[in-house]
């Protein structure tokens, strides 16, 4: 059995309670509740709750990019049609009820009047990693403009996040997945 952390308890606990309610709803003392530990404890791994909150956020960098790059190794076809996989899978996990949206997205939204926010530089460097993966892959596989057309999939993913939550209908990233397939497959040298 692996024993797990204080830290790691108290990470645990605010991953889920910060992505199921919100960064603003949620407090140190339920955070430090739900971990099993005291407030002092608590403070004693992160110094405030903005720092949790920015490892928060940290936390669930690799793992979003791991099932992202899972989604598109394990899709047959084109880059084009791993792409649109992507968004189908998207829109897989959206219907799932305990789904609240992008953290990252969500946490942005939150932070908006603090821009200096060390969260929002990690939800930022996040969206930054997955472009520069998806260009990599376009790359790999000779499609034209790799880089463009990556900041294109990425705006498109970003919309039909925020759309996902807007209207709770999944459905807007199974037509996002059609409209990422026509830009991959139609991207043009320039």
């Amino acid at each position: 059995m692996i024993r797990r952390t204080t830290r790691d308890r108290i990470l645990d606990a605010a991953n889920r309670l910060f992505y199921s309610d919100g960064i603003r709803a949620v407090s140190v003392d339920a955070i430090a509740a739900k971990a099993g530990v005291t407030k002092k404890s608590l403070y004693y791994h992160f110094r405030s709750k903005d720092d949790l909150i920015a490892a928060y956020l940290a936390s669930r960098d690799q793992p979003n990019l791991a099932l992202f790059s899972t989604w598109y190794e394990e899709a047959k076809g084109s880059a084009a049609d791993r792409t649109a996989e992507i968004f189908l899978q998207l829109a897989r996990s959206a219907r799932h009820p305990k789904w609240k949206g992008c953290g990252f997205l969500r946490t942005a939204a939150e932070l908006a009047n603090t821009p200096g926010h060390p969260a929002l530089k990690i939800g930022a460097q996040h969206k930054k990693k997955f472009e520069a993966w998806l260009a990599r892959r376009y790359t790999e596989s000779g499609v034209a403009n790799p880089t463009k057309v990556a900041r294109r999939i990425v705006l498109l993913m970003e919309g039909a996040f925020a759309t996902m939550l807007i209207h709770r209908d999944a459905d807007y990233a199974q037509s996002a997945a059609e409209t990422a397939r026509f830009l991959v497959k139609n991207a043009k040298r320039a």
